[in-house]
């Protein structure tokens, strides 16, 4: 920074107020294949775009962006299983476990999407942290009475002589208003928890036949203790306007009494059962149906067994059933033997939710800190945590995560966390990400594109700039580049471009439009001198308006601050024309020191974008990477030069291109 460069503020607009420290995280990929679309434009480039905010915003030493591959689970072995047999691997559980984990480590290095640290649970080095890990969360839950050892039915495959994992059992999902196109034995394709005996017409994926159901025993964390707790903190949430809104509707669904749907044509035989039954309330229901509202848990489950027997169809209510913590799957993380229950591992959603505290710090050991050092970000109130999530894991992340945080406390435990104790963390719930106007689906009839193969038509920050204009924060958003879903109509715009072209268009001709009259008129020399004070203002109000967007975490807000911003660039470069011969030398001169003023601030907006257009254009400025701090956010450009008057930049050959296009796109 030069000498006398104080930052020249117009407005007295208040500020969000930013913590000291900050993780984010972003939804683990499970490790049986590549990245697709939605992986990258729903999770991952939302994540690492609000990282590299913040990075700009409280310095990059107080950010750390952690994620990594799922490695455990049934959907890895039964890819293995598939590939194996088909003669497209051959190879350990761990070694496809690694090939994905490659393949999804160079997927996000095309993107620019770079986490501090991206691990694979499975693998070293995170894989002896994570265990650990597990193993004191659970044994801590255990000292304070919060689990709960529950015998349950689980699908046999007496043809196949196998007990089968939650994804090898699939049928219809039992929740009242589901509309789930798939679910499994205990959890639909949306997220629904149930009993695996509730599950419509099961199947085995292996054999096909209709499971045996034997009974295993289990740990589980019982959810309706912590029900008061967790509804004060949502409510409160709520009144706040923290989250999204419709995620804390989603999670507020689950407080609603146990309750059993039945449809209005079943209700001769309830009203036989009634005497026999638990005390419930009726209501009417949705459908043609009726509400049976028990007042405890234990009381809908005796009615579901007895209604069961006489053949009512039912379906239960979302309500906070236990959430089961270990399983008999042998791909999975070691769970401690507890009682005499031993041999178990963990079921994969659990230790997934702790898996990014294990991830940091395993990135804080192998960068010479020391591994305990996780505390300082995951239990301070002057730190957060940011975890970026689509829609369909909100009950996990928001629900079963929010209890286990809880009950690591103790046998007294508060939403108002103390200081030292596990933070509830904030969740930024991303709506679906449709291909077209279909959610698309690895497993489903409608292939998504793999994330690779858009970089066949696009540039990394043409897609990235695409994705964080979608408005994920509201709505389901379509996904839908002409080079994979054809217009019907001839000629139509792809509108993956609409974005596109505000880089590769407006700003690209914006910034190079400055840097060649500069080189012609100036020698490389950019003019010193104060901004005109409306440029000032117009900055400040861009600059204010983008970052309260990206503190809402509405990443389309700041893509549409950004683009009217940009638009304003180009009609004061066109108002003023200083690239005309005929232009005055004065007025040519002062339209350069606003015009480089304003693509300053323009750039800064869009590093956490367009990571590789912004950054060329600091390298052809010849500043160092404070340029892009916020700390100097409202700074000219000459503020960053030792020696302003002497400093140089690049000289800007023709026809080099900041933000380029796709070659494909020059047709």
């Amino acid at each position: 920074m030069s000498s006398g460069s104080t930052p020249r503020r117009l407005t007295d607009r208040a500020r969000p107020t930013f913590p000291a420290r900050a993780v984010v995280t972003a939804g683990m990929p499970y490790g049986n294949k590549d990245l697709h679309f939605g992986h990258v434009g729903g999770i991952f480039v939302p994540a690492d775009a609000l990282a590299r905010f913040l990075r700009d915003r409280i310095g990059a030493e107080n950010v750390m962006f952690v994620s990594g591959t799922d490695c455990f689970g049934s959907p890895i072995v039964h890819d293995h299983a598939a590939r194996t047999n088909s003669g497209e691997f051959s190879g350990t559980l761990a070694e496809f476990a690694e090939e994905n984990y490659r393949r999804q480590c160079e997927s996000l290095e095309r993107y620019s999407i770079r986490p501090d640290f991206f691990a694979a649970s499975a693998l070293p080095p995170a894989y002896e942290i994570h265990r650990d890990l597990g193993k004191t969360i659970v044994e801590t839950l255990h000292a304070h009475g919060h689990l709960k050892k529950l015998t349950q039915p689980q699908a046999y495959d007496a043809e196949a002589k196998t007990f089968l994992s939650g994804r090898q059992v699939v049928g219809r999902c039992p929740i009242a208003g589901c509309r789930s196109e798939k679910a499994y034995a205990d959890e639909c394709s949306l997220g629904h928890q149930y009993n695996p005996t509730d599950l419509i017409e099961p199947r085995s994926t292996i054999s096909g036949k209709t499971p045996e159901v034997r009974d295993v025993t289990n740990w589980y964390l019982p959810l309706q203790p912590f029900r008061d707790a967790m509804k004060r903190w949502l409510s409160e949430l709520s009144e706040k306007k923290e989250w999204r809104p419709f995620a804390l509707r989603a999670l507020l669904e689950y407080f609603e009494p146990p309750t059993i749907h039945v449809k209005s044509d079943h209700m001769e035989v309830v009203d036989r059962l009634r005497d026999s039954l638990p005390t419930f309330e009726q209501k009417p229901g949705r459908s043609k149906s009726e509400r049976l509202i028990f007042d405890r848990l234990e009381d809908l489950e005796v009615a579901r067994e007895r209604l069961a027997a006489e053949g009512v169809q039912y379906r239960t209510g979302k309500t906070l059933v236990p959430f089961r913590l270990t399983g008999n799957l042998d791909w999975g993380l070691p769970a401690p033997d507890l009682e005499g229950l031993d041999g178990l591992t963990f079921w994969v959603w659990p230790e997934s939710l702790w898996a990014p505290i294990s991830f940091c710090a395993t990135h804080l050991e192998q960068t010479g800190r020391s591994r305990e050092d996780w505390r300082d970000w995951w239990c301070s109130k002057d730190a957060a945590v940011y975890q970026v999530i689509g829609e369909d894991n909100l009950f996990f992340y928001g629900l079963a995560q929010g209890a286990i945080w809880l009950g690591m406390q103790g046998e007294d435990y508060s939403a108002d966390v103390p200081e030292g104790q596990l933070q509830l963390t904030h969740l930024i719930a991303n709506k679906h990400l449709l291909f077209g106007n279909t959610k698309a689906s690895s497993s489903g009839a409608i292939k998504p594109p793999m994330a690779k193969e858009l970089l066949d038509h696009y540039t990394p920050d043409q897609l990235r700039a695409h994705f964080l204009g979608l408005g994920m924060a509201t709505n389901n958003a379509r996904f839908s580049p002409l080079p994979f879903v054809p217009s019907k109509q001839p000629n139509a715009p792809d509108p993956v471009l609409k974005e596109g072209n505000l880089l590769s268009n407006a700003l690209n001709r914006a910034v190079r439009s400055c840097f060649y009259t500069v080189q012609k008129y100036f020698d490389c020399r950019i003019p010193v001198g104060e901004v005109s004070e409306d440029i000032v203002e117009a900055t400040e109000e861009a600059i204010l308006a983008f970052e309260d967007a990206f503190f809402r975490h509405e990443f389309h807000t700041g893509m549409g601050v950004a683009a009217a911003f940009i638009r304003q660039i180009n009609a004061h470069w066109t108002r003023h024309g200083p690239y005309k011969e005929e232009c005055d030398a004065e007025v040519r001169r002062q339209a350069l020191i606003d015009s480089f003023h304003l693509v300053r601030a323009a750039v800064v907006l869009l590093h956490p974008v367009a990571v590789e257009g912004t950054e060329m254009v600091r390298e052809y400025l010849r500043v160092g990477p404070e340029f892009f701090s916020w700390e100097h956010v409202f700074e000219p450009v000459y503020a960053f030069m030792e020696n302003p008057d002497e400093h140089r930049v690049e000289f800007l050959e023709s026809k080099v291109d900041f933000f380029p296009k796709h070659p494909s796109q020059f047709k």
